[in-house]
């Protein structure tokens, strides 16, 4: 669904007015449905690859804000380092694959060739995940804030899946630092 598509022109509207019709308390979860049933009419199978990231963000900030209970100075930073280089590996791998596999597989191919070494490896034909460069980054600066101490970290999952979404911003919806959700003006 496009955003200037007829189909986004009705959806939009039909999630507004239950958003507003929803209890204030409940309306976290209206959102995450009706982002996730946006993100499915492009592509069902891509949710799969947007909740394994928001499960990798969502460990990663509860351990690194477990880590900083611990005495040890010297432990503590070891673990929560460890905690954001892991979060970082495992979302920047899913961006490099989707995004630049194929771009370097060829450069490689290409430089190898240029040398007379024989190179191969398949490209992969595979769509590339909507927005998968602005809920990668999301959720880097969600386990950096964690890091920091700017923010703690979300412990309701669902919460932490509305940060993280990339169609979160189809509705014009912002998060911000003290862990609020608010409409951008």
């Amino acid at each position: 669904m496009l955003f200037n598509s007829i189909a986004y022109l009705i959806y939009f509207p039909v999630v507004v007015a239950v958003y507003f019709m929803t209890p204030a308390k409940y309306r976290y979860i209206c959102l995450l449905i009706s982002s996730f049933c946006f993100y499915m009419s492009w592509s069902p199978k891509y949710t799969i690859l947007m909740f394994f990231s928001t499960l990798v963000t969502y460990l990663s900030g509860v351990l690194i804000q477990l880590s900083n209970l611990k005495g040890n100075l010297q432990k503590k930073e070891f673990e929560k380092k460890l905690w954001v280089a892991l979060s970082f590996t495992i979302n920047l791998a899913i961006l490099f694959f989707f995004k630049y596999f194929n771009f370097i597989n060829e450069s490689f191919t290409s430089v190898f060739n240029h040398f007379g070494v024989n190179w191969w490896v398949p490209n992969f034909h595979v769509l590339l995940p909507v927005g998968i460069s602005f809920y990668t980054f999301q959720a880097l600066s969600y386990t950096m804030d964690v890091y920091r101490e700017d923010i703690k970290a979300e412990h309701n999952f669902v919460i932490i899946d509305l940060k993280d979404e990339t169609v979160f911003d189809a509705f014009n919806v912002d998060t911000h630092g003290d862990n609020t959700l608010t409409i951008r003006k």
